[in-house]
């Protein structure tokens, strides 16, 4: 069987699409003019050159697949022109969607977040069913996917057989860019995080997150949303957790909330004139602000997604990004019983 993979150079993507190729699925990866996709073929993953923006290069490349797995997204908490953003985001996954419709494709998966959905107000995690608003969105990155999911859910009122997953904060290898939580493990193993925010995260193996894709496919119901996570951490835990296995020292100091937004503030002003990214960004400043946790029981019920260990996770993260270069030699993770 034949599936189209949208954003298979991210992230996510390539976890999915690596996964689904070792399913056995002849997959094929949507990717830009210019963009490093050799890695792909080394996964005896296919390239079709196109662009989410572009319905007929979306509409050529698609033609002929029985699934779509759109995970194409511009993720990102600042961006000097948030434009190209909502083009990615909304537009594209309007085409996206408006191709699988018009071609007939049997089975279509729309990659969300977890983001769309609001903090849970009762301090409990939150699950598919809890209320959100676009005013409960921060930042353009959760406003360009939240108008994008309700796309979505139009087009399968007009018949098209689309799930919706919604990741939490995956973790694990190949975070090429990094992802700001990869960064976070990066920065912290070269000692450059010295002190930490309240707040705290759903974190998944990014493995368990490919795997809920290809679940979705064969057991999601048309229509509905699963929440694909695993554990909720503070993140003093998680830097308690990351510490113990890389052996370095977890921050003691908790910054309070209002100085450190009013230093974003003036840190992305300042970004608007330089063009450069912001050392703190607002957007993830405002986001730490509330506790992002998530009931990750419908998914696991009934898609039957893995729940693995987040220390192996972040294990195996922290590991690909020190044999990868992304951290400084003296660096060392312990030696592995």
């Amino acid at each position: 069987m034949k599936a189209l993979v949208t954003g298979a150079t991210g992230f996510i993507g390539f976890s999915a699409a690596k996964l689904l190729r070792e399913k056995g699925l002849q997959v094929i990866a949507l990717v830009r003019k210019g963009s490093d996709a050799s890695f792909l073929a080394s996964h005896d993953i296919a390239t079709a050159e196109g662009d989410v923006r572009d319905l007929d290069s979306v509409l050529r490349a698609l033609r002929g697949c029985r699934q779509l797995y759109h995970l194409a997204a511009d993720y990102r908490l600042w961006v000097p022109d948030p434009e190209t953003m909502y083009e990615i985001n909304v537009r594209g996954t309007r085409n996206v969607m408006e191709a699988a419709l018009r071609l007939g494709t049997e089975k279509v998966i729309y990659t969300s977040t977890v983001g769309v959905l609001a903090a849970s107000r009762d301090g409990k995690p939150s699950d598919e069913e809890t209320p959100s608003a676009l005013s409960d969105m921060t930042g353009h990155y959760k406003r360009s996917k939240f108008i994008a999911e309700k796309e979505v859910f139009r087009f399968i009122e007009r018949g098209l057989p689309a799930v919706v997953v919604n990741p939490s904060t995956p973790i694990g290898p190949r975070d090429r860019k990094p992802t700001p939580t990869g960064k976070m493990i990066v920065d912290f193993m070269n000692g450059a995080m010295p002190a930490y925010l309240d707040t705290g995260l759903n974190f998944v193996d990014v493995m368990d997150v490919a795997a809920g894709h290809w679940l979705a496919a064969e057991r999601g119901k048309t229509g509905q949303r699963y929440i694909l996570g695993n554990r909720n951490l503070s993140l003093r835990e998680f830097l308690g957790i990351l510490a113990g296995l890389t052996g370095g020292k977890p921050p003691k100091v908790r910054l309070p909330y209002l100085p450190v937004l009013l230093a974003a503030h003036i840190d992305e002003t300042l970004s608007k004139f330089t063009r450069r990214h912001p050392r703190i960004p607002l957007t993830g400043v405002r986001m730490a602000r509330k506790y992002m946790y998530f009931d990750c029981t419908k998914a696991v019920r009934e898609l039957g997604m893995p729940q693995s260990p987040i220390e192996d996770a972040i294990e195996k993260a922290a590991g690909w990004f020190r044999e990868s270069g992304y951290v400084r030699s003296h660096a060392l993770l312990p030696e592995r019983a």
